[in-house]
């Protein structure tokens, strides 16, 4: 209990310091907000006049005050490029989109790599282990976005398995969302899976070679028997690790799978919201994408209780 609260400690003490830095530093990065709303046309009187309106004027802690205390309240002010819309209601057509195509590619990565780095590891040296290991190297190496460019190529432009750019918001259908968002999560999947492959295959093997094995071995154990109640779970706390950023990175955002694919997720609306000077929007999504980091970090905290006892005895 007390690891837990620890933990949860850490979690909120670094949620507030990323918080204060990226407001801090939006606030002193040159540019005028009120200028990039109203345009180069604008007197100086509107101007000013925005400036008091938007909160502008007022010090740094009182605006970082303000705005974490409606951050709180999940309302995160309005966006300077579009007038009388909120950053909530912006994030509200965005985030669920970025998430469902976070678990699609999570959910893939697990039913694809886990399986295979087990079957990998369990016929090391034959030409079965050297398949998955050639052809693990070349998912590796292939970038995300360009996989994207060869699924939408093949699939969409040829095949016509789906039309690019023709998403339907899960608001309106989830089942039809979901399946356009099936390659994209294989474009950001696979790259990932291939990487967890290769984690769990060299975990096992090593965790085969340590004293407990062969005890567990000599005790009569059958291979599968000693792999899966014992092997596997000291071997997937690395793999846990690396999942863990895997996750991170895939709810963050894949902005350039989401560019390449027409999916109007958090990433489109981060690059939009930079070019634009919409710090309000910005901050927002920094802050989430901080909170998905440290969330998981979390999680991957407490599995590690469960998984090893050393790590609670510690």
């Amino acid at each position: 209990m007390k690891f837990a609260v620890k933990k949860l400690m850490t979690l909120i003490i670094t949620l507030l310091l990323i918080s204060f830095l990226s407001f801090t530093a939006f606030s002193v990065i040159p540019g005028d907000a009120a200028l990039s709303r109203l345009g180069k046309d604008a007197t100086e009187e509107q101007l000013a006049a925005l400036r008091e309106e938007m909160g502008l004027n007022d010090s740094l802690p009182e605006r970082y005050a303000d705005w974490l205390l409606g951050a709180v309240r999940g309302e995160f002010g309005e966006s300077y490029r579009y007038a009388g819309v909120s950053v909530a209601s912006l994030l509200k057509d965005r985030l669920p989109v970025t998430v469902l195509l976070a678990v699609i590619s999570f959910a893939m990565i697990l039913i694809v790599s886990i399986p295979i780095g087990i079957l990998s590891a369990c016929y090391q040296g034959t030409w079965q282990d050297a398949a998955v290991n050639q052809a693990s190297q070349v998912v590796m190496a292939v970038p995300p976005f360009f996989l994207g460019m060869i699924l939408t190529y093949v699939f969409g432009l040829v095949l016509h398995v789906f039309q690019p750019g023709k998403f339907t918001p899960p608001s309106e259908d989830l089942a039809e969302a979901a399946t356009y968002l099936i390659f994209p999560a294989i474009a950001v999947a696979l790259p990932k899976a291939a990487m967890t492959v290769k984690f769990l295959r060299g975990a096992i093997l090593s965790e085969m070679k340590k004293d407990y094995v062969r005890t567990a071995f000599s005790k009569g154990n059958t291979i599968d028997g000693v792999l899966c109640d014992h092997v596997l779970k000291n071997a997937m706390i690395p793999v846990i690790t690396f999942l863990a950023m895997a996750a991170a990175e895939i709810l963050a955002g894949s902005i350039v799978v989401e560019q390449v694919f027409g999916v109007p997720g958090v990433g489109g609306l981060l690059i939009s919201s930079i070019s634009n000077r919409d710090y309000p929007v910005v901050q927002a999504i920094v802050l989430y994408v901080t909170a998905v980091v440290v969330l998981v970090n979390f999680v991957v905290d407490v599995l590690y209780q469960v998984l090893d006892p050393r790590v609670k005895t510690a």
